[in-house]
């Protein structure tokens, strides 16, 4: 029977990556990604400039988790010790970018309930639930870093 986590110091390929701590976080952080990407995308977009920093961060870090995910998948990797303080720092600025643009977004939702600029209940709510995901995938992002950055130390 195979372990679930892998022996640190060896990066995972192929389905071990869906199967090993910390790369399994790789799914969640896709999932709300996206779900972040989906929910900003769906409101009204006002003021326009915090919610395009939000899209931009959602779609960026979508897309390189994605490409990062099949090059560990793909073996591209080789068991280098490089990979894995590249793993370190991508996952490290994914977060400090994934913090910023919750709390952008937080504050332009926060303003949104101001009885005098209100909107419509629906884009509100919409915006809760993209304020709530953003910062599940920070706190994902985060907690690959630390397990990542232990990784990686192990090489």
């Amino acid at each position: 029977m195979a372990s679930n986590t892998a022996t640190m110091g060896n990066l995972p390929s192929g389905t071990a990556v869906c199967t090993t701590i910390p790369d399994i976080l790789y799914i969640p952080e896709l999932i709300f990604g996206g779900l972040v990407w989906i929910l900003v995308a769906c409101t009204y977009v006002v003021p326009h400039n915090p919610q395009a920093w939000v899209m931009f961060v959602s779609v960026f870090c979508f897309l390189l988790t994605f490409i990062w995910l099949l090059v560990f998948a793909c073996g591209s990797h080789n068991n280098r010790g490089v990979w894995a303080a590249a793993d370190f720092a991508y996952h490290g600025i994914a977060a400090m970018l994934y913090l910023s643009a919750s709390v952008h977004l937080a504050k332009v939702t926060l303003d949104k309930n101001n009885p005098i600029t209100a909107t419509d209940s629906k884009n509100y709510k919409l915006d809760i639930s993209a304020v709530v995901f953003s910062y599940t995938a920070t706190l994902l992002y985060f907690v690959h870093t630390i397990l990542s950055a232990i990784r990686w130390k192990s090489f």
